[in-house]
């Protein structure tokens, strides 16, 4: 196997679970013939999105329990390239309800078993272990995506200090997390963080009445011009781009001190999940290709309305 150009990490494997109703009912039996169950997770979405669209690309995260070889086998079938660190720890499974007669996406999540003792050092040796290795063999700049949360048991310092060590490599670092993982990884110059606007607005802007933001379209527009001015702030302080998704709406970018809006294309959606995350690969591709920042933003959102056409998560063909 070649050197894979792109490192993928999370660290809250998920086995994702999808089912399709004609329409369901609450309080009543719902029963389907259309499912599927994938190994999942922002990272491996991400990973197996990379992979579709040809790139070299390889999932790094922690495993264990009696699912850990079910979720191997699964990023097998999909040609996940993976290495994973024991955890012993459970895998959460995550559940995905589609209902074909309002084209609604709903998601019921677990949260994650806290991680065994010793699992952050095996995490980090492997993971040293291959950007050293990226780094050196590569012939082209290798590029780092970290997503997402963490499972518990991991310390403050593990998403920081990957983002450090991945800029002393020269990686070109795209983040999609939040919160303090976000706020002190930022002082490493990322190239690119990718929050959406809730997540924005809880990490940075805590004045924001954040039961409004995913429901309340005029109370978005209300917030815009506080949203660009710390984006910009960001922008500015840590020589990052921005860029806050929010859902169907219109993507902002802040580039420097330049801001844009782009216009997701109108697609009938039958599967959502994942839809970030081809998002966000599509654009690491893109921008692997020497293609700017908008051209790239472009083909994020194709991939991205892809994804939201088809039944699997985290995918942009079947």
């Amino acid at each position: 196997m070649s050197t894979p150009s792109f490192l993928c990490v999370c660290l809250n494997p998920t086995l994702q679970k999808t089912l399709q109703f004609a329409s369901w009912q609450r309080d009543q039996v719902n029963r389907t013939e259309t499912y599927s169950l994938d190994a999942s997770g922002k990272g491996v979405n991400v990973c197996r999105v990379l992979t579709q669209l040809g790139k070299n690309a390889l999932h790094i995260t922690q495993l264990g329990g009696h699912l850990r070889d079910l979720f191997i086998n699964l990023c097998e079938r999909d040609r996940v390239p993976l290495k994973w660190a024991e955890s012993g720890s459970e895998i959460r499974f995550c559940y995905t309800i589609l209902d074909q007669n309002d084209h609604s996406v709903t998601e019921l999540v677990e949260e994650s078993e806290p991680v065994g003792p010793g699992t952050e050092k095996r995490v980090l040796e492997l993971y040293q272990n291959e950007i050293k290795h990226m780094s050196e063999a590569s012939s082209r700049q290798p590029t780092l995506v970290i997503s997402g949360t963490k499972a518990q048991g991991f310390s403050s310092q593990i998403i920081p200090l990957m983002t450090e060590l991945a800029a002393a490599q020269g990686f070109r670092i795209i983040l999609d997390i939040k919160g303090k993982d976000l706020e002190s990884s930022l002082p490493c110059k990322p190239y690119i963080i990718k929050p959406n606007l809730l997540e924005f607005c809880t990490t940075y802007l805590p004045e924001v009445d954040v039961g409004r933001v995913q429901v309340d379209e005029p109370y978005q527009v209300s917030i815009k011009a506080l949203v660009i001015t710390q984006a910009r702030r960001l922008a500015r302080d840590y020589g990052c781009a921005v860029i806050i998704s929010r859902g169907s709406k219109p993507i902002w970018v802040i580039e420097g001190d330049e801001f844009y809006e782009v216009p997701l294309k109108a697609v009938v959606p039958l599967n959502t999940t994942g839809s970030g995350d081809a998002f966000t690969a599509g654009l690491a591709s893109a921008l692997d290709d020497g293609l700017s920042l908008s051209a790239a933003v472009q083909e994020g959102l194709r991939c991205g309305a892809l994804n939201a056409s088809l039944f699997r998560p985290g995918v942009i063909y079947e």
